[in-house]
């Protein structure tokens, strides 16, 4: 699939590359990632793929992210052209609370600070980059719904927030008639596998796209990591964080996902990254997968990602080696415990061609959408 065939993103007319390219790696204040240069070399190939969509956030590489996409787009003269998402929440000001957060008076001043940095007058999509527990979801959308009207931004969404969060601002939005959520921004990969649960069900429902970060379970799922004494070892940040709340990723249960994802990535004659990406991509709610790169090789690597089909027998490998556990109460809603709860009688979706309201727009994957 080129990245020239697009999709549109959740319950929206919103269209959008099935591959976003990511810039955490743009700019290296942090001490890794990807120069000016290199930066604009990135940015140069996605759009030459005809690539659209581009995820940045005001704290990445320290606002420096946000000020090189400025500067790139400003030279390249694209900016009708790129969907360009940013993102809000996290303090500016170290000693003042209201400097970050999801409150009003935060996410003013933080969009007054993207679009100075991205030299814009508008971003297309607008997010919450983390929940921050204590503001309520009214508040965020109000203000979304606000900054939507004054013409600052184009589409809302949430970002690495409880489910049930999600499900109340969407439903909020819906009751009051305001600018409704788009999308969510999601962890989600053969190693991180928990979104299906709530999150998706949740988002083909309201009519949010979801768009995985990390796809490639922070750099494991790309082969350049290996069992070792001390869990793991490679050349790479995992290396370096594994460990740490959130970035234990060298566990038994993982190795066995990165193993089976080597054998169906030697059977088909693919890199191991761009298998995983695929996967991915063509899971049912997904409408975007954030690719990032400190290189052009490797960017030049995940944009080859859908340029072949997963086999049926292998995505079924794939998908037996990272099934997630079950948890409460989702065992509840099996196969079996349905067949009680209808009498033994088979009921399963609606007949083919039956129509459902028209506010469902159900974000499908891509093998669907092509045989419409």
């Amino acid at each position: 699939m080129a990245l020239d065939q697009y999709f549109t993103l959740g319950r929206s007319g919103l269209r959008v590359s099935r591959l976003a390219l990511g810039t955490m790696t743009f700019g290296d204040d942090w001490g890794w990632g990807a120069a000016e240069g290199t930066a604009h070399a990135m940015f140069d190939r996605y759009l030459a793929a005809g690539g659209n969509f581009i995820d940045t956030a005001d704290m990445y590489t320290e606002g420096t992210s946000e000020r090189l996409l400025g500067k790139f787009i400003a030279d390249a003269g694209v900016r009708d052209r790129v969907v360009l998402a940013t993102k809000f929440g996290y303090n500016a000001e170290p000693g003042n609370p209201n400097a970050g957060g999801n409150g009003r008076k935060n996410i003013l001043r933080a969009v007054e600070g993207s679009l100075r940095r991205l030299r814009t007058d508008y971003i297309d999509l607008y997010l919450l980059h983390t929940w921050d527990r204590i503001t309520p979801a009214e508040e965020v959308v109000r203000t979304l719904d606000d900054l939507v009207r004054a013409g600052k931004i184009r589409y809302a969404g949430l970002s690495d927030v409880p489910a049930w969060y999600a499900a109340r601002a969407q439903t909020y939005a819906e009751a009051h008639a305001l600018s409704p959520l788009v999308n969510l921004q999601l962890e989600y990969s053969l190693v991180e596998r928990h979104i299906e649960h709530e999150y998706v069900p949740l988002a083909i429902e309201l009519g949010m796209g979801i768009t995985a970060w990390s796809p490639l379970g922070m750099g494991l799922l790309s082969g350049k990591y290996r069992p070792s004494e001390g869990g793991g070892s490679g050349d790479g940040r995992l290396a370096k964080v594994s460990g740490r709340p959130g970035f234990d990723r060298f566990t038994q249960r993982n190795w066995r996902i990165v193993a089976a994802l080597e054998a169906v990535a030697k059977e088909l004659g693919k890199p191991m990254a761009q298998v995983a990406l695929n996967w991915v991509a063509t899971q049912p709610g997904l409408a975007s997968v954030i690719v990032g790169a400190t290189t052009i090789a490797q960017l030049d690597d995940n944009l080859a990602a859908l340029d072949f089909t997963i086999p049926p027998a292998s995505r079924r490998r794939l998908d037996e080696a990272s099934a997630p556990e079950t948890p409460f109460p989702y065992y509840m809603f099996v196969d079996m415990q349905q067949a009680r709860l209808h009498g033994g009688a088979a009921v399963g979706s609606k007949p083919a061609g039956y129509a459902p309201p028209v506010w469902v727009d159900r974000v499908e994957p891509r093998e669907a959408r092509a045989a419409r």
